[in-house]
């Protein structure tokens, strides 16, 4: 008995073991998944995200696959205990699709980060469920239907931004209309930003109770209602208040001054109305007031009063008020706005009297616009004090006298408007020192004399309007010094003479009005070779016979009437026909017939030998590449004018990079903000010319997301007459790979500055988009490319961090090359350090001389040195530098930044430091083999791009696979 007790304990303590033994395989197997027990729902819902995207150009998406755990996957954060869901970041992945309901069951969520992408369709109302949601971004899509009423559920937001999307109908009252009940779990809400929809009818009430509210958005919508008049009591945290662009009306709420944290209003393009009586002096952190385009003022004389409140605002910066119907004089505390004040806007208003005294006190002022009132008195010279002016606009008042002088000191002014006053005396020479004037209208006044040829010799002046004035004289020759005109209107003056020949060379021209003067003469032949949209030469004494070529073919745009003597043109001109003594004019002399064809000999024999010279270059061009454009596909053409503003002046504030053939300078196209990079060619320098044709070739025939985007070119002339051309690309956020390895420092778009690192895995990233990029180049372009100038300096990374390859100035086209005649030689072209060493022989332009430039950039991200450091003399390059460290040394030679973060402090400090620590040396071990097989002196012996593509994928999944286990 006692013996079978014994047994039957053994065979039960065995199926115990057995039985513990099948349980720990199973949770062996489930955690050997790529959804941990626990989380499989988060999986599923990002999978069926995942589904509803149908388009992903930038392959963000890849990633997500059962390879790895979900929690590695782009674009997603988890929490580190329980492993869910809790961030979801895909913001500008260009991706096209709707939003899958499954989203409601990241139950863990507390961002929601979509924003500037394609979504289109409805909010899913399951969001609402998502009640620890913190952030919802959806801003920038194109989101449609109603607001999801829902959304009081989510009791955490702090952020609620669905700006820009194609929303309609009215605010739905569940969204704000239950507090202190259902709302007020919205207790949290900071940031509410719907700006830019169709959203209609009146905000719920019950919105204006969000009582820690700080950005209020709403702006360029159609919602309409009363502003409530207590909103700066119960909305006392606002910062921001964007409401333009809609159809709010009534008086603006005196409480607003409550709400003393307010920097920003933006309350124009409404329908507010009555007097302003907010005491704006209580809001001393406003920056921004913009009042404009309402129906402000009352009709009483005396409306301006609360200037004397503004004075306290010493931190504004921009006040908006044109465009209602304020009325009264300019009070005289006008002289104690902030000095950081740089734009004053009062035009079309009611505003009379003089300006008063103390305007110079302005001195940080840009732009002062009163265009349009009941001004009176004299210019006050005290204006040409503010030198900052760029723009000054006292059209359509009641202003006498002369132009002050004093003007001769604003050489930053780009806009003068004087137009529709009651100037007398002379065009002040002095004029002439604003270089930098694009538009000049002094029209309809009382100016005399003759017009200073000091003004004919800014060279940025792209419209000029003097009409409707008494001035005499000829038309100065000297004109054509204002190479950029576009817009000449000299009519109804005394001008008297011939229409002078040096109009000829303004090339860019396009309206000129010379009627009702006194010119004589014939109409000059070359007009009709001007590209001319308007000419306007009625009323004058011209003679002779109307060209039927050109701007004279189109009677719509053309107008010579009231010239007694002119006959011929096109009948509907209506002019009398041309008289045997007038045709004789068109009749050709003997001497002039023979002179004739010897120029047309000439010239066709010039032609052939052009042809001759240029019929190699000719032959590179692709079959079917129309020779009519250097840009094949329609890019929006930008004017000298226009890369100016953008780039203010090219200031050097925004230059970012200086190479062999030119400066890179950043700035925002005026047209639609679009921040750009604007390469600017120096063809003084020998090959840049040559630079900017090949760059312009290659960009117009290639498209990668891993290659820099071009905008457009800029073929011109400069306000000197100088020939002029500019690459114009997308801007790209953080700048260039070299000041990332280089530089300890960036500077933030504010003007500060920040560390900055690179750690390994955004190393091995940037390393796949440069190896995608020229994978694409070599073997997937319908013509092949070499890009020649490969360098980290050349590779540009974007907000995602996200590396595009630039700088094609030195491409060549691989067809090119094998063509018998072809120079297939560089040189030593390129950047000595990334230069292929065959180059230097004289040897062809291969693939294989970019994977060498490939190789020497691996080699300098995973070290942190250029081939150029002082440490590789006597023969010792950074090939064999990090050859020689292979296995054993790569820690030794690594970039000490990699280091840093292998060393960085974690829970389990000694394990998982070390852990760290093997899996960065492993993944050194494997990239600097690459840099190392990439740059081997034979060009053959080199990696190709897909091998080592497939290297780096596999390199980077081992790193996630291991960090996912620290």
């Amino acid at each position: 008995m006692k013996m079978q007790g014994i047994i039957s304990y053994a065979i039960c303590y065995q199926a115990l073991l057995l039985l513990l033994f099948q349980i720990l395989s199973s949770q062996s197997r489930t955690n050997a998944t790529p959804t941990f027990s626990g989380n499989a729902t988060d999986h599923l819902a990002l999978i069926a995200f995942k589904s509803k995207i149908s388009n992903d150009p930038q392959g963000i998406l890849k990633s997500w696959n059962d390879s790895i755990h979900f929690c590695w996957w782009a674009g997603i954060t988890c929490s580190h205990r329980r492993h869910r869901v809790t961030i979801l970041d895909l913001s500008s992945r260009g991706l096209m699709g709707s939003l899958s309901p499954s989203i409601g069951n990241l139950s863990f969520l507390r961002e929601i980060r979509l924003s500037n992408n394609s979504f289109h369709g409805d909010i899913p109302p399951e969001i609402g469920r998502l009640f620890r949601l913190q952030l919802l971004n959806l801003s920038y899509n194109s989101f449609e239907g109603k607001l999801p009423s829902n959304l009081s559920s989510c009791s955490n937001l702090n952020v609620l931004q669905f700006g820009d999307n194609k929303f309609a109908g009215k605010l739905p009252v569940e969204l704000a209309s239950m507090i202190p009940d259902a709302l007020g779990r919205l207790r949290s809400l900071r940031f509410l930003g719907l700006g830019g929809n169709n959203l209609s009818g009146k905000i719920p009430p019950s919105i204006y109770n969000l009582s820690i509210l700080s950005i209020f958005s709403l702006a360029d919508n159609e919602l309409e209602g009363d502003v409530p008049w207590d909103i700066g009591l119960t909305l006392p945290h606002l910062t921001w208040l964007q409401i333009w662009g809609n159809s709010f009306r009534g008086q603006i709420p005196v409480t607003l001054s409550n709400a003393s944290k307010l920097e920003y209003i933006e309350l124009e393009k409404n329908n507010f109305s009555g007097k302003v009586t907010v005491p704006f002096g209580h809001l001393q952190q406003l920056s921004f007031l913009n009042l404009g385009e309402n129906h402000l003022g009352s009709g009483e004389p005396d409306e301006m009063h609360f200037f004397s409140s503004l004075a306290n605002c010493s931190n504004l910066e921009r006040l908006g008020l044109g465009g209602n119907k304020l009325s009264g004089r300019l009070p005289d505390s006008i002289a104690n706005l902030s000095t950081n004040l740089m734009g004053l806007n009062l035009g079309d208003n009611n505003i009379f009297g003089e300006i008063p005294s103390g305007l110079e006190n302005l001195v940080g002022l840009n732009w002062f616009a009163v265009g349009n009132n009941q001004l009176i008195g004299k210019i006050p010279r005290e204006i040409g004090l503010l030198k900052q002016l760029q723009l000054i606009d006292l059209s359509k008042n009641k202003f006498s006298g002369e132009i002050p002088d004093s003007f001769r000191n604003l050489t930053l002014l780009y806009e003068l408007d004087l137009d529709y006053n009651k100037l007398n005396g002379s065009i002040p020479s002095s004029l002439g020192n604003c270089q930098n004037l694009i538009s000049l209208t002094i029209n309809d006044n009382d100016l005399s004399d003759s017009i200073p040829k000091e003004l004919f010799s800014i060279s940025s002046l792209s419209r000029l309007d003097v009409s409707e004035n008494k001035l005499s004289g000829k038309i100065p020759s000297s004109l054509s010094g204002c190479t950029s005109l576009e817009i000449l209107k000299l009519e109804k003056n005394e001008f008297q003479g011939n229409i002078p020949p040096s109009l000829s060379s303004m090339r860019g021209i396009r309206a000129i009005d010379l009627s009702c003067n006194n010119l004589t003469g014939n109409i000059p032949q070359y007009m009709e070779k001007l590209a001319l949209e308007y000419l306007n030469l009625s009323f004058n004494n011209l003679e002779g016979e109307v060209s039927t070529e050109g701007i004279f073919a189109n009677a719509s745009v053309v107008f010579v009437g009231g010239n007694k003597k002119l006959c011929g043109g096109i009948a509907q001109l209506g002019l009398p026909k041309c008289n045997s003594k007038q045709g004789d004019r068109g009749k050709l002399s003997p001497v002039m017939t023979i002179t004739i064809v010897v120029s047309i000999t000439c010239a066709i024999i010039g032609v052939i030998v052009v042809s001759f010279f240029l019929f190699g270059w000719s032959k590179r061009k692709n079959k079917g590449q129309s020779s009519g454009s250097l840009m094949r596909e329609p890019f929006r053409q930008l004017s000298y004018e226009a890369i100016l503003q953008a780039t203010d002046g090219f200031s050097s504030t925004n230059l970012i990079g200086k190479g062999s053939f030119g400066s890179v300078y950043k700035g925002v196209l005026q047209e639609d903000g679009t921040n750009v990079a604007v390469k600017v060619l120096d063809l003084e320098h020998r090959g840049a010319f040559k630079s900017f044709l090949a760059e312009c070739e290659a960009l117009s025939n290639i498209r990668h997301r891993n290659l820099v985007k071009i905008v457009t070119s800029c073929s011109s002339i400069d306000f000197k007459g100088n020939d002029f051309k500019a690459l114009i690309y997308e801007l790209m956020a953080n700048g260039s790979l070299e000041n990332w390895l280089h530089s300890s420092v960036q500077e933030t778009n504010n003007g500060q500055s920040k560390v900055q690192s690179l750690n390994l895995l955004q190393r091995i990233s940037i390393a796949i988009d440069v190896a995608s990029a020229l994978d694409y180049l070599h073997h997937h372009c319908l013509n092949p490319i070499v890009h020649c100038d490969l360098k980290p300096s050349n590779v540009l990374l974007d907000n995602d961090m996200t590396a595009h390859v630039g700088d094609f100035g030195l491409a060549r086209y691989f067809s090119e090359l094998r063509m018998p005649n072809a120079s297939s030689s560089v040189g030593v072209r390129g950047t000595i350090g990334y230069t292929a060493p065959e180059y230097g022989m004289g040897s062809e332009v291969t693939v294989q001389g970019d994977v060498y430039s490939y190789g020497i950039l691996v080699l300098e991200m995973m070290t942190g040195k250029r081939p150029t450091d002082s440490l590789f003399e006597g023969g010792l390059n950074l090939h064999n530098y990090a050859k020689t460290a292979l296995p054993d040394q790569v820690m030794e030679i690594a970039d000490p930044k990699l280091l840093h973060e292998a060393q960085a402090a974690t829970i389990n400090s000694q394990i998982r430091v070390q852990a760290r620590y093997n899996s960065l040396r492993d993944c050194l071990i494997s990239m600097i083999r690459i840099g190392v097989a990439c740059s081997v002196e034979s060009p053959q012996d080199r990696m190709t791009t897909s091998a080592v593509l497939t290297e780096l994928h596999m390199i980077r999944n081992n790193l996630l696979r291991s960090q996912a286990h620290y």
